[in-house]
């Protein structure tokens, strides 16, 4: 009998097959090449038929060269941490790739000579927020705070209160992160409450900075009592003490859907001289950490050695400067969605799957903000629900679909989902519920 190993096709002959070669310039040789070296040996073990080889190998080739899949997020939570918050806006996705090529990021290209980094994007965050004196970029808002409990507390003490002593995912403690830069925390007040004495009676010789945090993933309801920036900065200009703000969920300027969420003009105006926020959450772009305030302490931070080590690359000023200065971003679409043309595309996408076979109903829904921004804040929205025990199902859709789980039922809420994506979500639906 013929030895069935010589019909294997060959590897030359495999890469010259147009889907493969299609591959290459996405994948690279290499690892088109591996795909095929471990078809052939499922073909010589037996596993495979040696026609079956071409298609075991492009099926087991992503569709990209980065292990990241794109997922629609129908969770309802807008900046989802683990979906990477804020998705980027056409302007941004646009900007990306023109400065994934050479640009002049650090050039003068009048004299030849060396440029200030990133000077169109900060350019344009000075101009979106006319209160800050100077900015700042760094490549998130821990970073942010690192560097300007770095430049401003080392050896001294940061004095901050009880109450803002947060912890957030994964186990991150903003104590812990502060003392790493070898400062102090001089702690004042009460978890629940903290006055404008308690931070007279701490302020002192050793005080290096005043710390005032927006403890933006939790709320504290009830027998509380906190000190607005307001009267703070009054207290530290007269002890002569900078006062550092964390305003932590991107909102540049006010925003009257979220009437509690902190925004770093509010807090400039107030006479904070230093205001830290991040670029992915609220904003709507790359992850970054902005400092606004003050010429001379933004000077100073810029400065410092460990501003090097915390810088931001061109691909990131680029998305940046276009999410400032761009038309509106997903995450501003979807914050402002109203709920009313949320429900009426519920129930067109509930009709489209109960016409192929699939029981669905439109139903209403309640959308957080998320990435710790606007805790105990709820947003009407709409969903399609569905039997509860798809939803791990639907993740093993192309594309993976999220939903969550509520009272027994699957709930693809649409918030965070663009209008233009619903023939994308239809279809992946149908697909993992049409083949169980």
């Amino acid at each position: 009998m013929a030895d069935h190993r010589r019909s294997i096709p060959r590897t030359d002959a495999l890469l010259a097959d147009p889907r493969l070669a299609e591959a290459l310039p996405r994948l690279g040789h290499a690892r088109v090449r591996a795909a095929i070296v471990v078809a052939q040996q499922r073909a010589r073990d037996g596993e495979l038929a040696p026609g079956e080889v071409l298609a075991a190998v492009l099926e087991a080739l992503p569709a990209f060269a980065s292990g990241l899949l794109p997922v629609i997020n129908a969770t309802g939570v807008l900046l989802h941490t683990n979906l990477g918050r804020a998705p980027l806006s056409d302007a941004a996705r646009q900007a990306v790739e023109l400065a994934a090529g050479v640009t002049d990021v650090e050039l003068d290209l009048g004299t030849g000579g060396r440029g200030r980094r990133g000077r169109t994007a900060l350019a344009a965050l000075a101009a979106a927020v006319p209160a800050a004196e100077a900015v700042h970029v760094v490549n998130n808002n821990a970073a942010a705070l690192v560097l300007a409990a770095t430049t401003l507390a080392a050896g001294a003490e940061i004095v901050i209160s009880r109450g803002e002593l947060i912890e957030i995912g994964d186990g991150f403690r903003l104590p812990d992160l502060l003392v790493s830069t070898g400062a102090r925390l001089r702690e004042v007040g009460m978890t629940n409450r903290t006055a404008i004495t308690d931070y007279a009676g701490a302020i002192g010789p050793q005080t290096g900075m005043v710390l005032k945090v927006h403890p933006s993933n939790y709320r504290i309801e009830g027998f509380t009592a906190d000190v607005p920036v307001a009267r703070l900065s009054e207290l530290c200009r007269e002890r002569g003490i900078p006062l550092v703000g964390d305003a932590g969920s991107g909102l540049l300027g006010p925003e009257p859907l979220l009437p509690r969420e902190p925004d770093v003009t509010s807090w400039l105006d107030e006479g904070a001289d230093l205001v830290t926020t991040s670029g992915d959450k609220l904003l709507g772009g790359p992850q970054c950490g902005l400092l606004f305030g003050r010429a001379a302490i933004v000077d100073r931070l810029r400065r410092h050695p460990l501003a090097r080590a915390l810088r931001v690359d061109k691909v990131t000023l680029a998305a940046l400067e276009a999410t400032v200065s761009g038309p509106p971003t997903p995450t501003w679409e979807s914050l402002h969605a109203d709920q009313a043309t949320l429900r009426s595309r519920a129930e067109r996408l509930a009709a489209r799957l109960r016409d192929q076979g699939i029981d669905a109903e439109a139903v209403d829904s309640q959308s957080v903000v998320g990435g710790g921004g606007a805790p105990g804040v709820s947003l009407p929205s709409a969903a399609v629900a569905l039997d509860g025990r798809v939803a791990a199902a639907l993740r093993r859709a192309r594309p993976p679909v999220l939903a969550r789980v509520e009272n027994g039922r699957c709930l693809l809420d649409l918030r965070a989902v663009p209008a233009d994506h619903d023939d994308t979500l239809l279809a992946s639906v149908h697909a993992v519920l049409a083949a169980e």
